[in-house]
């Protein structure tokens, strides 16, 4: 594990842009002043230190506050490289998943909250690992805006 001594000897951190950029050349590679770190396959950003990878919104914890923190980062725009420190929180995993904005890529309806059952719309939500029924509608759209409704009013860290 690194250290913010060791990151803040290594890079320097912009909250207003969330980028870091390199205080030291590494050999073969990067240069002083160039943006640290590439984008992963899932969309975040990961930067090596010490031959050691990191994800940057953890980095950029430990950087300001001076450790890691103890549960999840959310990036609360739902924009995983968007590494500004107004858009990051610590919250629980729970929490973090209360933030997802889409559908999951193998939804194939594309509506949180939806699903078909019996040729009708179905809204359901998840609260503290309890499933909960939010009625049948004609339309996916119905469905998903009784979703959206109940998400505002049960899911503490939604920022929909």
């Amino acid at each position: 594990m690194t250290t913010q001594a060791r990151v803040k000897e290594l890079l320097e951190y912009n909250p207003l842009t969330g980028l870091f950029t390199r205080k030291v050349t590494r050999p073969g590679s990067a240069r002083v002043g160039s943006v640290a770190g590439g984008k992963t396959s899932t969309g975040y950003i990961r930067i090596k230190i010490d031959d050691v990878e990191y994800m940057a919104h953890r980095l950029v914890w430990l950087y300001v506050y001076g450790h890691f923190p103890s549960n999840q980062i959310d990036h609360i725009n739902c924009i995983r490289n968007d590494n500004r420190l107004l858009n990051l929180r610590a919250v629980t995993y729970s929490e973090n998943g209360q933030n997802q904005r889409k559908a999951q890529s193998d939804n194939k309806i594309g509506l949180l909250g939806v699903s078909l059952l019996d040729g009708r719309w179905r809204a359901s939500i998840r609260v503290n690992g309890k499933n909960i029924h939010l009625g049948k509608y004609p339309t996916p759209e119905l469905a998903h805006a009784a979703y959206i409704s109940a998400k505002r009013k049960l899911h503490t860290a939604c920022t929909i």
